[in-house]
């Protein structure tokens, strides 16, 4: 999309939604207060309002490449600031570990060896921080093609983040209090639907009326459908 559709975007904005919506954007001036926080994947194809539905002011969205939060304790964490403001500012009650599928960044963390030179920064990025993710989908399912590999690869990724959650001193104090709860999703891009973590079956499953929250401690096991 070139810049100049993007300009027109933002005069259509103002235009008609904001005009339209001028009272909600009054209310937003003074403040925020949304009950979840949306951890998701900076792909372009993923908008986390859009696909929730939600209004500005409903979700507080972190996002980077693989939808990737550092365990507690990791020096000069961007993530690790966001969570901290979200819990202790904003008091969210819910939070959101989000993939999707046909994930760039997991199918670079399977083939990482040629991400070195070509893209050293990323290379770095999931080489510190998803390699525990790697090493179990590669030890465990050696045998799998390479689409199935990439399922396991996108749904065991989330369930790291859900665990490195719960490495967060306040957040294990809110999940023991009923104050706070881990939701694991997928996103699937080609069907418009959601698939929800339920820890009781092993297993993501489509998320219809109601959501699967994930207890604590979660064990991240893949189980086939």
């Amino acid at each position: 999309m070139p810049i100049k559709r993007i300009i027109a975007g933002l005069n259509e904005f103002h235009d008609n939604y904001f005009i339209t919506h001028r009272e909600l954007f009054e209310q937003l001036s003074h403040g925020q207060s949304p009950e979840v926080l949306f951890i998701t994947c900076s792909d372009s194809r993923i908008d986390p309002c859009l696909i929730t539905q939600s209004q500005p002011g409903e979700l507080f969205v972190i996002r980077n490449v693989g939808n990737i939060i550092p365990a507690y304790g990791t020096p000069k964490s961007g993530e690790a600031a966001g969570i901290e403001y979200a819990i202790e500012a904003l008091a969210i009650k819910d939070i959101v570990v989000c993939g999707h599928s046909h994930c760039g960044a997991m199918k670079g963390l399977l083939q990482i060896g040629n991400l070195a030179q070509q893209m050293p920064l990323v290379y770095d990025w999931l080489k510190q921080y998803a390699e525990p993710t790697r090493r179990l989908v590669l030890d465990n399912y050696p045998d799998y093609p390479n689409e199935k590999l990439l399922k396991i690869a996108i749904e065991q990724n989330v369930l790291t983040q859900i665990e490195n959650l719960e490495t967060y001193p306040a957040i294990r104090s809110k999940l023991h209090s009923g104050q706070l709860t881990l939701h694991a999703w997928i996103y699937e891009i080609e069907s418009g639907e959601v698939f929800a973590y339920d820890a009781h079956t092993g297993k993501f499953k489509l998320l219809d009326n109601r959501p699967f929250p994930v207890p604590n401690p979660l064990i991240g096991v893949y189980s086939e459908s």
